[in-house]
This record gives C-alpha cells, sequence and structure tokens, in this order.
C-alpha cells in the first residue's frame, strides 16, 4: 500500500491551515505580496465558511432556510455594517490592510449593492483574508464576533 502525507504528521495536533498547507505541499508564501483584491478573494471563503458554521450550528433545516440565512450575513450590505462594528478595534497594521481593500480598483458591485457598501466589504474580506493567510485565528473570529454582535439576528 502507498504511504499517504498522513503517515508523516500527527494531524490530531495541526490546524486546518497547516493541514492544507501539508496535504497540498504548499509553499511558505510572504503574505504582503497578495494584492488587496487576492487577500479578499480568499477571505470572503474563509468568512463563509464561518458563517455556514454558524448558522448549521442553529439545528437541522431545509436547506434553502439555511442558505436564506446564511445569504443574509454574507453579502456587501450586512459586511459593512459588520465593518463599522470592527474598525475601533482594529490595530493600526489592520486598518491599513483594511484600506488597502476599501481602496482597490475591484470590480463594479452588484446592482443591488451600492458602491460604498461594496467597497468596505471588500475592504472587509481584504482582513479576514489577511489574517487567515497569517494564522491569526484566534483574532480573525474576535473581529468577526465583534462584527456580528452589532447584526440584528435573522429568524427564518
Amino acid at each position: 500500500m502507498e504511504k499517504s502525507y498522513i503517515d508523516d504528521i500527527d494531524n490530531e495536533n495541526l490546524d486546518l491551515g497547516d493541514c492544507i498547507c501539508s496535504a497540498l505541499k504548499l509553499e511558505e508564501v510572504d503574505v504582503n505580496s497578495y494584492s488587496p483584491l487576492v487577500l479578499a478573494y480568499i477571505g470572503d471563503s474563509v468568512y463563509d465558511v464561518i458563517i455556514k458554521s454558524m448558522v448549521i450550528n442553529k439545528g437541522n433545516r431545509q436547506v434553502q432556510k439555511i442558505h436564506q440565512n446564511t445569504s443574509y450575513f454574507v453579502n456587501a450590505c450586512t459586511q459593512s455594517l459588520m465593518m463599522r462594528n470592527i474598525q475601533s478595534h482594529l490595530t493600526e497594521e489592520e486598518n491599513a490592510i483594511y484600506r488597502r481593500g476599501r481602496n482597490s480598483k475591484a470590480i463594479t458591485p452588484a446592482k443591488n449593492q451600492s458602491v460604498t457598501d461594496y467597497r468596505r466589504a471588500t475592504g472587509f474580506e481584504a482582513l479576514i483574508g489577511y489574517l487567515y493567510l497569517k494564522k491569526k485565528y484566534g483574532r480573525l473570529t474576535e473581529l468577526i464576533k465583534i462584527g456580528l454582535d452589532g447584526i440584528p439576528e435573522f429568524d427564518s
């Protein structure tokens, strides 16, 4: 039987990011070399997984209801509101990453989103991506919790 990468690592003691890097043999990259839009690209996915984890934790429901609940949190308007809640809690470094993302030349917003919300949401996602790639998972979840605390609860 062929030896697996799992045989080489003690995956019980690795976080998801380390498991991904180990399994896929990803090289270390300087996070500061990524453009703000690349940070936002990965940040969008990380935020999506966190929100979906939170939503499904509320119990087994129809997938359509889970999707509606998730969509409430994963849109530019809500992310913009969350960013307003988070901003006073950011370090200088985090604020710089957020501003780079917010000021980037992003694609045009969806027709139901304001340009301001879209740009603020892009900055938010860039910050989430940066913290994820820096493996600052505690800080990442702390900021998301602060942001969520200021969002009205969604009932479905």
